[in-house]
């Protein structure tokens, strides 16, 4: 062969190694992006021209729900007639915005096979249910109503969930969306709104914000003292003004400055009610920052929390990282420097000291169900971790019950319900504090009694602003929901 053709077969052979290259990425890399992209004609055929399956809240209520256009039979609308409450967990599916929230997770199961693919077409010559599945909720509907009402238009979230099985009874973010303004007339102004709001509305804070924890990671400090054997409710600890942190210039002082106690000695059980950071700080220390990594982690910290929706891992520095940093270890042992939690995790802390030390799996799917209301699928509550012993519980369960009766979570009491928690008022730079609440009840609840455990959190004080505490404006936000539940 000459040089010429030599050079033209080159050229052709590669010419088809680009084309075949080109046609492998389309199909097996890009394939995937490019068919669920929402500009995509087919999508929006796919999305308008399929029934949708109602989504319900565990009472029955509609939370959304399709119906054939007047305008087009052959076209289905998509409602979600609470508007704005549930819009982060219902979410939306949109043809311009894609899916959110379970009508994103749960997609396989919502849409119908009344289509022409061959698996639609091949179901219905079987004689199988073309109709879509529905979706039930764990959400209390009234429950719900009363979470976002207590929150009102503050900035924060709030988590109540049923700490023996892991069911999630309530679970409100602001600010909020209502996802009908994606799914009709202008919904691509709306949307681009949504986008660019500063305040986030499309943010779930409840699984996709962390905060530091302020002083209701005390409660994991307490474990991890009480785990260990280094302390009991009785244990006594110095009583200064000010906690002078080894090896630094650093102080750590109380909430407000003062002495927790008489100034000489204080026990663990009174620094607890009143919530002492001075103690709490050299608790830390103590313990070591290596075993308040491991407790930390025992509670979920670090670890991929399996549930519904992802979760932003909750962070404390692992072993390792701050073992010969005494300072270090006192400030993430009253819940600031590194540490940061979200609400769900801080809701299945306070659930675990009900469970007497056990973390079930969190969930927020509790039947599918098909057309006919047979239920096709059931919620199998499970374990998720072990995160202290029977006995640190117990304790800390009494420790926390004492903080409603006469310490800093006194605003949280519901007349005739023993309600055990912990506040938290986490400072944050440049910004006013976040207020944090986590508990549950009753305590020591019979079998057959109900149970419910919260986090609320409320961004830079909320209304209260610099004045804001855990004890004064997230307390009372959770005693409205506890008060509702038990009500």
């Amino acid at each position: 062969m000459n040089v010429p053709l030599r050079r033209a077969a080159y050229a052709i052979l590669g010419a088809f190694v680009i084309l075949i290259g080109s046609v492998t990425y389309i199909q097996a890399i890009a394939g995937p992006t490019l068919r669920d992209d929402p500009r995509n004609p087919r999508v929006i055929a796919w999305r308008t021209g399929r029934q949708r399956g109602p989504i319900t809240s565990s009472d029955g209520t509609v939370l959304a729900r399709s119906a054939p256009s007047p305008d087009d039979p052959s076209v289905f609308e998509r409602d979600y007639p609470e508007g704005d409450l549930y819009s982060h967990t219902v979410g939306f599916t949109s043809v311009l915005f894609g899916s959110r929230g379970i009508e994103a997770t749960r997609s396989n199961v919502l849409v119908s096979n009344r289509d022409s693919t061959i698996s639609g077409v091949l179901n219905g010559l079987l004689g199988g249910d073309t109709k879509p599945r529905g979706v039930q909720l764990t959400l209390d509907h009234a429950l719900q109503e009363i979470a976002a009402e207590a929150l009102g238009n503050q900035k924060g979230s709030i988590v109540a969930l049923d700490p023996t099985t892991g069911a999630i009874l309530a679970m409100v973010s602001y600010p909020r969306f209502n996802p009908n303004s994606l799914v009709r007339a202008g919904a691509g102004s709306a949307g681009l709104e949504l986008e660019s709001d500063p305040d986030e509305p499309l943010r779930d804070r409840t699984v996709d914000q962390t905060y530091p924890p302020g002083s209701v990671f005390k409660v994991i400090t307490t474990a991890s003292g009480l785990d260990t054997g280094l302390v009991s409710p009785s244990s006594e600890f110095a009583d200064p003004q000010a906690l002078q942190l080894p090896g630094s210039e650093s102080t750590i002082e109380n909430y407000d400055g003062e002495v927790c106690g008489d100034g000489v000695t204080v026990t663990l059980q009174f620094a607890f009610v009143k919530s002492c950071n001075t103690v709490f700080a050299q608790l830390g220390i103590d313990v070591g920052g290596d075993q308040l990594g491991v407790t930390a982690q025992s509670f979920g910290y670090n670890q991929d929390v399996p549930f519904e929706f992802s979760v932003l891992s909750s962070a404390f520095p692992p072993p390792g990282t701050i073992e010969n940093n005494p300072p270090a270890t006192a400030q993430n042992a009253i819940g600031q420097r590194d540490n940061r939690a979200t609400p769900l995790l801080m809701a299945m802390t306070a659930g675990s000291v009900a469970m007497n030390g056990t973390i079930m799996q969190p969930y927020l799917v509790d039947e599918v169900f098909t057309s006919d209301g047979t239920v096709e699928e059931a919620a199998d509550p499970s374990q998720w971790r072990r995160a202290m012993s029977p006995a640190s519980a117990a304790v800390l369960a009494d420790l926390m019950e004492q903080v409603v009766i006469s310490g800093t979570g006194r605003k949280a009491a519901v007349p005739g319900v023993r309600v055990a928690g912990k506040t938290g008022t986490a400072q944050v730079t440049g910004k006013a504090p976040h207020a944090w609440f986590i508990g549950f009840g009753p305590v020591e609840a019979p079998s057959d009694v109900p149970q419910i455990a919260i986090a609320v959190v409320v961004e830079s004080g909320g209304d209260f602003g610099e004045s804001a505490t855990g004890g004064s404006v997230a307390a009372p936000i959770a005693q409205k929901v506890l008060a509702a539940f038990f009500g």
